[in-house]
């Protein structure tokens, strides 16, 4: 088994992609625990019978309608009207429609090239320094991810809930757990922002009531989004993936039908390129369940707590830990795959320590939401300096004092649960 399990670790080093490493590994695992392979095949199969996961691709889809559309130029203009007049304002601004874009779409890198397109411009523009410009916007590229209806934090709810833990997790108690956290890391940025700023020149000199009305009527149809979504999960009048359908038909009718900035011989196109996201997420969700099936058939939580509990004697010592090693996975790992592999094998574990599995769920998306824009190989870091022209290691020096800011925010996070838990009944 050990030399099945280094030939495929060698694969993997030479670029074989992910999905077939986990699979691998399941099959091996079963393969030399004398179980039928077919149970693989049976956890991909499951896939359709488990109706939460249909929110997955609904929400991918209108996050992707919204990126092509002209939904950032409303988004950013609605808020410069909002809080551009304040000192640092436009700093504010990139904060804010950053994380409203980000906790839409799911997916940080299309934020920086969507909306951080628009905003790096007008910061250089406005006096900001470059330095300053390129690590605020690249920082923020992943701020959305603690808010409703963020597709990491909806994948997480759905992996954590197929463990049956007690306390259990639902969609409703993550999108709860989320909002405190997500407002105190936008609270940490804007304060960052207003101190670091407030010599520089305002984007508008006052507040104008004229342009907050023109404003708000040009985003009149994104507007109600929030209130659609949220309010009806929250109020239970919708479970996540009925909020997810009409959400995605509603984003429909109004960039294609109403708004029309989406051509229906376009339409095609942006379909088939969120389902590819989907389906990636859909192939390594399946391979992931039959892997973290085999761990639980052969113990591996309840032997790793054991290891652990020898060693660190102390929740808090287990949370250090737990930052740390979610810290280096969100920086080699992209998101989707690290909670479909760590959730099964680390929730048993850190609920052993006497962590709820819902704030191990912000813990983990909050280090993952850092770990974007992590030196030396966050993702989003890449994605800027193609974005942007600007040399890598332009990118990193820019983001580093960001990535304090972030940390902090993290390490409050963690060891101030009520954050994540003061809306969730115990």
């Amino acid at each position: 088994m050990i030399w099945a399990l280094l030939a495929v670790f060698l694969l993997a080093a030479m670029g074989m992609p992910l999905f077939a490493v986990i699979a691998a590994v399941a099959f091996i695992g079963f393969y030399f625990g004398g179980a039928d392979l077919i149970v693989v095949a049976i956890n991909y199969y499951q896939l359709g019978d488990m109706s939460g996961l249909i929110a997955i691709p609904l929400f991918t889809l209108a996050g992707y309608l919204l990126g092509e559309s002209g939904a950032p130029k409303r988004l950013v203009r609605l808020s410069n009207a909002l809080i551009g007049w304040m000192p640092g304002g436009l700093a504010v601004v990139a904060v804010v429609a950053c994380a409203f874009f980000t906790a839409f779409t799911g997916a940080s890198g299309m934020t920086i090239v969507a909306v951080g397109a628009l905003l790096y411009p007008a910061l250089r523009q406005a006096g900001y320094a470059e330095n300053y410009s390129l690590g605020l916007v690249t920082s923020s590229g992943s701020l959305g991810l603690l808010f409703a209806p963020s597709l990491p934090l909806i994948l997480y709810g759905f992996v954590a809930g197929q463990l049956g833990t007690t306390p259990g997790v639902t969609m409703k108690d993550l999108f709860l757990a989320g909002i405190l956290p997500g407002i105190l890391m936008l609270a940490i940025l804007t304060m960052h922002a207003m101190w670091i700023t407030r010599g520089q020149p305002r984007s508008t000199t006052s507040f104008d009531a004229k342009e907050l009305w023109a404003a708000v009527k040009d985003t009149g149809w994104e507007l109600p989004l929030p209130i659609l979504v949220l309010g009806g999960i929250y109020s239970g009048k919708f479970a996540a993936s009925e909020a997810a359908a009409v959400t995605a038909l509603y984003i429909l009718i109004v960039t294609v039908l109403i708004k029309k900035e989406i051509k229906f011989s376009k339409l095609p196109d942006v379909m088939a390129e969120s389902m590819r996201l989907v389906g990636a997420i859909l192939v390594i969700l399946g391979a992931a369940l039959a892997f973290s099936g085999w761990l639980i058939d052969q113990q591996v939580p309840d032997q790793l707590f054991g290891f652990m509990s020898q060693h660190v004697h102390s929740g808090w010592v287990f949370l250090i830990l737990l930052n740390i090693l979610l810290l280096v996975v969100g920086m080699l790992m992209d998101i989707f795959s690290a909670i479909v592999i760590l959730t099964p094998l680390l929730v048993p574990v850190a609920m052993q320590y006497g962590i709820h599995p819902v704030h191990f769920g912000i813990i983990m998306l909050a280090n993952m939401q850092i770990g974007y824009f992590t030196p030396p190989v966050g993702m989003d870091l890449f994605i800027a300096s193609y974005r942007f022209n600007k040399p890598f290691l332009t990118l990193v020096r820019a983001c580093v004092p960001f990535f304090f800011l972030m940390g902090l925010a993290v390490l409050l996070i963690t060891w101030v649960p009520e954050l994540s838990l003061v809306f969730i009944p115990h």
